[in-house]
């Protein structure tokens, strides 16, 4: 399977799960009626509406605020997703689809809902870490994974066309490693 199409179908699976976890929890389990609901000793499914970007942050109370989300992030997933159909690296094409899918979820939220609905709480104690959801997962998972790919992989990739261009013969017949 091409990269481009792997990543399509990554995507398309995020987004799924992202949106299904949210249907249920919301409209099937009821979550804001029956929380919270332990999962393990610093886990638990909670209800918190997300009107801003990642950990809460640049919270928009206005309808602008709220728009100007969404276009960004679509706008986003527009962008990352021409990279990730284009790369020929399927490491790279997942990461990006990871973004991808996450970004349309949180933004379906937005425009649905006015905020992002966000479930899975980790905390310890008195302390609250985060509380995410499957698109949020999957976004972080996707920049980790980009990440890697700029400091590791493309250096890799870099130092392996370096090595074919050093015994690729030239057009002419001379190998281009020589000097002349």
């Amino acid at each position: 399977m091409s990269a481009a199409r792997l990543s399509i179908l990554v995507a398309l699976v995020i987004l799924a799960l992202d949106q299904a976890t949210k249907l249920y929890l919301l409209f099937v389990f009821e979550l804001f009626l029956n929380e919270p609901v332990r999962l393990g000793p610093f886990v638990e499914l909670i209800t918190v509406w997300n009107r801003g970007i990642s950990y809460g942050l640049l919270q928009q109370e206005t309808e602008l605020g709220r728009w100007g989300l969404v276009v960004f992030s679509l706008a986003a997933a527009l962008g990352l997703g021409i990279w990730m159909l284009r790369t020929p690296h399927r490491f790279l094409a997942i990461a990006l689809a990871l973004i991808v899918g996450g970004a349309i979820g949180n933004a379906i939220d937005r425009i649905a809902y006015g905020a992002v609905f966000d479930f899975v709480h980790v905390f310890h104690g008195s302390f609250s870490w985060y509380v995410f959801n499957v698109a949020d997962a999957a976004i972080v998972a996707g920049v980790l994974g980009l990440v890697y790919d700029s400091f590791v992989l493309e250096p890799r990739r870099s130092r392996a066309a370096e090595r074919e261009d050093v015994v690729t013969p030239s057009h002419d017949g001379r190998d281009s490693g020589s000097s002349g």
